[in-house]
Formats: structure tokens, sequence, C-alpha cells
């Protein structure tokens, strides 16, 4: 039967991951429109705003006034056919005409004036009665991607307007269909025909952002869905745990393209914001996915772009056809500093509606305040700007509090972050051994980064809050989380069926698997061609430092077979193979397919025909390969915990996630626990048997 302390470990791992993974949204049944960037709310806000002189909304209307592209003079001209990358290059007129729609639609939408409205309507007229085709280089997918969802975006506010017939709207929806979106969802499935990983971050976001745009512009829910589940399950750069690739300490998330320069860093920022403002206005949080992990990446980017230091680990770049690999062993610092509008939607989101600080992101903002549109100084035709205008929001949340709190197990050693609360100045942090407390402050006057590790705890289990200061005052406290340090069972799976122990783990699927004879009781049998036994998703989600150990007779020595893979087809992978090609027993992790794997290595595969017990165990960052009992292979490198491959979905006994034959053999008692395990614990297991 479960134990006390497995039960109050699990309490424990519910508390401190409520805040990790935000649930995968359920979309309403019908769009609200507009409902893209801008919705009636935020236009009724601006024009209350302006009528009072407010700012800073004055000042962003000024902008908006200033604009070339936004004054009734604008000549627009449509083209059928549009180049961009290689011979014959044009579109710049695409851009500039998209943008001049955006500020016309903006100016008739706060200011009442039709004028602006009808030559608005003029140029989406144009280029929806003539555009045919969108070609080039490579570069052909950048533009379906940038101007399509832009152009959505000036057409979506468009479509309140009574002057725009229903019959030319609709002939505006169609091209958005026939012309930008196939190429939108050509470059998503097949990526040029390039490795999975050759384009980044930015490639993928700007055609997610157009077929999301064109999906709630044209009523699709099946477009507006596909683009939904790549950010959560795609296998490019783009999808949202890969942009956003590794996040430090004190939430700071590195960008995916932070090791090749900072102009493309920043135009992450300014294309995964109108995705989930527009995800937001639609009823669906993208912003909170796993604890804000969209804004610990503006932070990681606007902190080194304020000439800060940041953290960086290793990137492998997957390049070209076949996917060969280069590594960024350092972050960039070509274009630093050089400023990018976009960042005024992620303040006014987090630090004005939620009451989450911010601190980096709200400086960057604050450089370029009042934001320019594009074409204007540190701005692109990549985004549309004016988001001094149309995003700020007066604050909504009373009394802020720290949110978002950590702990992971790292050693003895216990790391926590948090994300802090708007206005406040400092924090500090309290621990108690019992839920009701007492709690003592153990740290405190602590600034930035928003992260302490408690050190050298005997083991037990432990109960955090940080609190907000303000002048030297607590003002708000954080939920209380807990973790314990000591080595828990937290999934047992033996196979015997009529055993109680079986109920105290999550259930699991035979695939083709047969239940025979094991060490002691039963154990599984898979015939090496299509048989694996397959555990629930995000079995192992929450575990930092964490011990998997199982006994398995190898009966055929196939290359890359697996005892183990724990994974998703995104890339993401945590195995351990009897035989590498290299012929040794192995434990890997990686977490962009096969380029930046960090391997522990034994001397020689596990033998075979008879029961070998085997463990890998990670403290901190070093694995140790067990086999009977003895540790065979060392490495202090690994900055891949399990938590960080995410709610991995493919977590299978057996089986890899790659075209890898099969295991043929038997598996028993495999295991799977919070902590490491100590050598002497791990000898224990073998005569548990």
């Amino acid at each position: 039967m479960s134990s006390p302390l497995h039960s109050l470990f699990l309490l424990c791992l519910w508390l401190a991951s409520t805040q990790a993974f935000a649930i995968e949204p359920t979309s309403p049944p019908a769009f609200n429109h507009p409902g893209l960037l801008h919705t009636e709310d935020d236009f009724a806000r601006m024009r209350s705003k302006l009528a009072d002189n407010q700012q800073p909304w004055l000042a962003g209307w000024q902008v908006l006034e200033q604009s070339r592209h936004a004054q009734l003079n604008w000549q627009p001209r449509p083209t059928e056919t549009i180049v961009r990358g290689g011979p014959g290059q044009n579109f710049p007129v695409l851009f500039n005409d998209m943008h001049a729609t955006y500020c016309l639609a903006l100016r008739w939408k706060v200011s009442g004036d039709k004028a602006y409205a009808d030559k608005a309507v003029e140029i989406l007229n144009g280029w929806s009665s003539t555009l045919k085709h969108i070609r080039g280089n490579s570069d052909r997918f950048l533009a379906a991607g940038i101007y399509g969802y832009q152009f959505a975006n000036a057409a979506e506010i468009m479509r309140t307007y009574p002057g725009w017939s229903h019959d030319d709207f609709g002939r505006f929806q169609q091209m958005m269909l026939e012309v930008f979106y196939p190429m939108n969802h050509q470059f998503l499935t097949e990526h040029n025909e390039a490795a999975i990983t050759n384009y980044w971050a930015n490639w993928d976001l700007c055609n997610i952002a157009s077929i999301q745009a064109i999906g709630v512009l044209c009523d699709r829910r099946d477009l507006y869905d596909e683009a939904m589940q790549y950010l959560f399950h795609g296998r490019g750069n783009g999808a949202l745990d890969k942009a956003i690739y590794y996040v430090h300490p004190g939430n700071l998330g590195q960008w995916q393209e932070a090791g090749r320069d900072q102009g493309h860093s920043t135009l992450g920022i300014a294309l995964l914001g109108p995705i989930c403002e527009t995800a937001w206005h639609q009823g669906d949080d993208l912003y909170g996915y796993r604890n804000n992990r969209f804004l610990a990446g503006a932070e990681y980017v606007a902190k080194y772009n304020l000439n800060q230091p940041v953290p960086y680990v290793p990137y492998a770049w997957g390049t070209g056809q076949r996917g060969d690999h280069r590594e960024q062993a350092t972050i960039s610092d070509n274009g630093r500093g050089n400023l990018r509008a976009g960042y005024e939607l992620v303040v006014n989101h987090y630090v004005h509606r939620l009451g989450i600080a911010a601190p980096y992101s709200s400086q960057y903002a604050a450089k370029l305040r009042p934001e320019p549109g594009a074409g204007g100084h540190a701005s692109t035709f990549d985004q549309p700007g004016f988001g001094t205008l149309t995003a700020t929001i007066d604050p909504q949340v009373a009394s802020p509090r720290p949110s978002g709190l950590t702990a992971r197990l790292r050693s003895h050693n216990v790391e926590l972050s948090w994300w802090g609360a708007a206005n406040s100045t400092s924090y500090q942090l309290s621990r108690a051994t019992q839920p009701e407390g007492p709690f003592n402050v153990i740290a405190s006057d602590i600034h930035d980064p928003l992260t302490y590790t408690d050190s050298n705890l005997p083991r037990g289990t432990y109960y955090y809050y940080v609190e907000a200061i303000v002048e030297g005052v607590p003002v708000s406290r954080s939920e209380v989380v807990c973790l314990s340090t000591a080595p828990t069972l937290v999934s047992r799976y033996e196979f015997d069926e009529h055993r109680e122990s079986q109920a105290d783990s999550p259930s699991y699927v035979m695939h083709g698997a047969k239940l025979v004879a094991g060490l002691s009781g039963q154990a599984v049998a898979l015939d090496g061609v299509d048989d694996y036994v397959e555990l629930p998703t995000g079995v192992v989600s929450q575990l930092s430092d964490f011990t998997i150990a199982c006994w398995v007779q190898v009966d055929e020595q196939a290359t890359w077979s697996r005892v183990f893979d724990f994974g998703d087809d995104r890339g993401f992978s945590m195995y351990l193979t009897p035989s590498n090609a290299n012929g040794k027993c192995s434990f890997a992790v990686s977490t962009v397919y096969y380029h930046n794997e960090q391997v522990v290595e034994s001397p020689s595969p596990l033998p075979l025909h008879r029961w070998v017990h085997v463990a890998v165990t990670l403290s901190d960052r070093t694995a140790t390969l067990y086999v009977d009992g003895q540790a065979v292979a060392v490495r202090d490198d690994i900055h891949f915990p399990p938590y960080r491959l995410g709610n991995t979905s493919q977590n299978w006994i057996g089986r890899s996630q790659y075209s890898d034959p099969y295991l043929t053999g038997k598996v028993d008692d495999f295991r799977i626990y919070h902590g490491a395990l100590s050598p002497s614990e791990i000898e224990m297991l073998l005569k548990t048997r």
C-alpha cells in the first residue's frame, strides 16, 4: 500500500507543480471579433484616454498621426506576384501597403473619421483583387508569414466597417486562404524540405502567427487549432518549449536564437507576443504556459540587450537537409542593444493585467516609449508597432504578490525560483518543516535574479513561501510549496497484477507485450518486433534529481534498442540503451533531437541472456550509470533533468522515439524515484527480489 512518505511526496509534488504547466486550451465554439491584436474594448479604452488627453496614449497617438503610412494621400500598389529572396524582389510594395492599411484602420477606429476607413478598404480591395502568388527563394515563407499575420490584423479591424461590403470582405478572406495560408501550412509541415531544426524560431513563429490570424479572420477553427497545436506539439524551433530553449534559475529563458544574433532574438519576442495576445482574446492563455515561459524568454532577451549579463548553456543547431549540427558555445553580441518594438504587449499583460514584475521588459519598453510603428525608429516591418497606444492599460491588480514559486531538488539542496510582484523592491524567503509552520526567514534582501538555493539540508520535507518587500515592509506573500530532500519512490511497475502495490503506480498499457515468469512473480516480455509498454503522460515531468532502476534481461544485442525512452516527437528524449553505436550501454538526454545529446557511456554493452540490474541517477548535474549495483560511468555536466523535457507523452519501456529496434528481452520491477539514490541504496535494490 502507499506509504505516508510517498503520499506526502505526491502532495508536495502537486503543490510545487501547480504553476509549472498551463492546461492546454479548450477553445470556445465561436471566435470573438475583432479578436486578433485588438478588441472593441481596446478601442474604447484608446478613445477614452485620448478624449482626456492622457499619457502615454496621447504620445502614442501622435506617433501614429505622424506616420507617413497613416495618411489619406497614400497610393497603394497592388501587385499580382510578390517576390522575396532571389532575382526580381519587390516585396516592399506589399509590406508598405500592408502597414498603411493597419495604420489607416487604427486611425478610423480610434477617431471615427470614415475617410481613413475608406482608404484602408481601397488598399484591401486592391490587393484582394490582384495578388495571386508569393514567390522567391526560402525567404518567400518569411513574406507569407510576417505579412500574412499583419494583413489579417488590418482586415480584422476593418471587418466592423459597414462601408466594406460583404463580397469584398469575402474576397479578401479568400485571398488569405488561397495565397498566404497554403504557404504557411507548407512551411510548418515541410520546412522547405530541410531538416526540421534547420530554420530558426522566427521562421516558425511568423507562419504560426499567420495561420492563427487567418483562422480568426476567416472563422476557421481548424486553422486556429492548427496554429495552437503546433505551439504545444510542433517539431520545429518555434514550438513554445523550443523557442524558449532553457529556463535558468530566476526565470530567465534562453531564447533559441540567442547564440545567433540579437536582432532575431528580439524579433522572436515581437512575433510571439501577438500570438499570445490573439489567443488571450480568444480565451486561451498562452502567456501563462509553463509558469509564464514567454515572459522568461522576454526577460532574458531584454536583459541582455540592456547590456547586462545573462547565463547561457551551449546550443546545437541542426542545419541543412540532413541536420548536420553546429554548436553555439556562447551567446552572440551581434546586434546587441539595438532595440525593437513589441515589448509593450509583454509589459501590459504581465505587469498591468497580472501584477507580475517584469523589470527588464519594463526597462526595455520604456526606452522605446512611445513605441514607433513599422518603418519608424527601432522598428522594421516585421511587426506593426504602436504598442504604447494600442496595448497600454491601467494596472488591474490592486495588491500584486509573488507567484510561480518552484522548488527543485539539486543534490542535497533545494533550488527555488519565483516571479516577483509589480512595484516590489526586494524579497525574503521563509522555510518551515510543517505545512502550518512555524516559518522562519532564511534569506532576505533578494533583488536579482529571483532565485535562492537552500543548501546542505538534512533529509526531510520542507515548506517555503516568498514575501514581497516595499520600503522594508512585507506587503504580500506567495503560495506555499514543499519538497522532500529524501529519495522517494514515485512509481513502481512490478507487472504483478495480483499485488496491492501495483495500485500505488499510475496505469500502464501493454502493446503486444506479455507477462511471463520474472525474478519474483511476473515480468514483461518483449519480442523485439513491435512490443513495448507505455507509461502515463508526464510520468517524470516534475522530477529534477531522479533515479530510474529496473531488472532487464536482454536476449538480442540490437544496436540502439531501448530499455526505456521518455520523450515525444518534438525531439525530446531521455533514454537508456543496452548497446549504442559504439557497442556500449549508455544513458542519454536531448532536447534538440540528436544534435545536443549528453551521454553517459559504460565500457561495454549489457550482457545477454541473464537478469541484470540497471539504474541511472541524476544528482544536480551529475549522472551515474549503474550495472548490477556498480557505478560504471559518470558525467557531471547534464543540463536537462526530466522536468526540462516538459510534459512528455511518449514514455516507453522497450521502444525508441526513433526508428530504432525494439528491445528483445524481459523487464521487471521498473522504479522511478524523486531524488538520487546513494550507491548503497542502489545496492540494496539488488537484494529486494
